[in-house]
């Protein structure tokens, strides 16, 4: 059913920009009014700049991203947005030394408020992190751990599919996409890695995925997003499919913020996914059944008066657990089973410009493995 749906899917996503397509070639050769009016291209970017002080090893200081976006608009009906990102400051013969990322690539086909249709490479519509990543954007030096190992923030690929805003609070994103390469999962870091990227992704079968949003209430949104599809394995004879399931709130209550999300992963056949492996690599990855993630955050303003230069105080609690069920015959390696307190501050010296200061304390349920404590300072700025 859900082969036959993506199929259909992509057949009539196909249709709409075949006739999209068609109409801006008769608008321009009569100069038609859809030219926009104001500047065709625009180019922005944001920059995160990192110093790290782990318990477990030696201090370090890193250029973490540095991303350029640009825009233009064909006409007030078609409209092109890319991201290009360097890792790590320099690329050099791997990704030791960095990675050159194309994020986003895609063309906006603009019907109406309520339906549009969007193709190129995408983010993954799932949680609140991964489309919106700016380091003003959110609390903490680093991202989440549960946007990290439960969902794999940066998550990005080729799709194709619709958006739109219905009204009443309530929009909407739907794509279709290649699905997670199920070779790169692991029990220490969930899927982390295991995105195909839009580099020669392997379609055998295709992936679903969409989200929802509604923000009708003053100062609140909230957010469910879902992802499921048969993942490429390298084998003819396994792939596994894959669901995610997410739920998120963001909110104000005078000048407090709170924020929440939830995300579990349902991994199927991840016994044969083991023994698969296991004969491939020599060792047994230990990849669980289902991964679960959660975390709640809390910020306030410290000076006792809003101003562009704010001080802001937070704190979050984060479960993150790569090994919450196993498939049978396997057990959990309780390192895998991890959660974290973060504390610290934002100070914003213009609202697209913050220097963070935060305190990670990291916990397991491992008696062998203790979870490192960090100390980290960052600098990030949007423009």
């Amino acid at each position: 059913m859900l082969r036959q749906s993506l199929n259909t899917t992509l057949a009539a996503t196909a249709a709409l920009l075949a006739c999209l397509a068609a109409s801006p070639a008769r608008a321009q050769s009569t100069e038609s009014t859809d030219r926009p009016a104001g500047p065709l291209s625009s180019l922005s970017g944001y920059m995160d700049l990192q110093y790290v002080n782990p318990s477990n090893g030696d201090a370090f200081i890193d250029f973490r991203r540095f991303v350029l976006l640009f825009a233009h608009r064909f006409s007030d009906r078609i409209r092109f947005i890319s991201e290009l990102e360097v890792e790590h400051a320099i690329v050099e013969g791997g990704e030791e030394k960095g990675e050159l990322e194309l994020e986003q690539a895609y063309l906006d086909f603009l019907v109406d408020r309520r339906f549009n249709v969007r193709a190129g490479q995408l983010l993954v519509p799932v949680g609140i992190i991964n489309e919106r990543h700016e380091p003003p954007v959110y609390y903490g030096v680093h991202r989440p751990f549960v946007d990290t190992f439960i969902i794999p923030t940066t998550w990005f690929d080729v799709g194709a599919g619709v958006f739109g805003d219905l009204g009443k609070g309530w929009r909407y994103r739907a794509y279709v996409m290649p699905p997670l390469n199920a070779a790169e999962f692991s029990a220490g870091e969930g899927l982390a890695d295991s995105s195909q990227q839009g580099s020669r992704s392997v379609v055998r079968h295709w992936a679903g995925t969409g989200r929802v949003e509604y923000l009708g209430v003053p100062r609140t949104t909230l957010g469910a997003s879902i992802w499921s599809g048969r993942s490429a394995t390298g084998s003819l004879n396994l792939d596994p499919r894959v669901t995610l399931i997410e739920a998120d709130g963001r909110g104000r209550i005078g000048r407090l913020e709170l924020r929440g999300e939830y995300a579990q992963v349902f991994i199927d056949q991840a016994d044969e996914l083991n023994r698969l492996r296991a004969l491939r690599e020599g060792v047994d990855p230990n990849i669980a059944s289902q991964m679960l993630g959660f975390y709640v955050e809390a910020a306030h303003p410290i000076l006792p008066y809003p101003s562009p230069r704010e001080v802001v105080g937070f704190v979050r609690y984060e479960k993150f657990d790569t090994q919450y069920k196993m498939p049978p015959g396997y057990l959990p390696i309780g390192a895998f089973k991890g959660s974290a307190w973060i504390g610290g501050i934002s100070y914003f010296p213009d609202p697209d410009v913050v220097v963070k200061v935060d305190y990670t304390v990291g916990g397991n349920d491992s008696s062998v493995v203790a979870a490192p404590k960090a100390f980290s300072v960052g600098l990030g700025w949007w423009f």
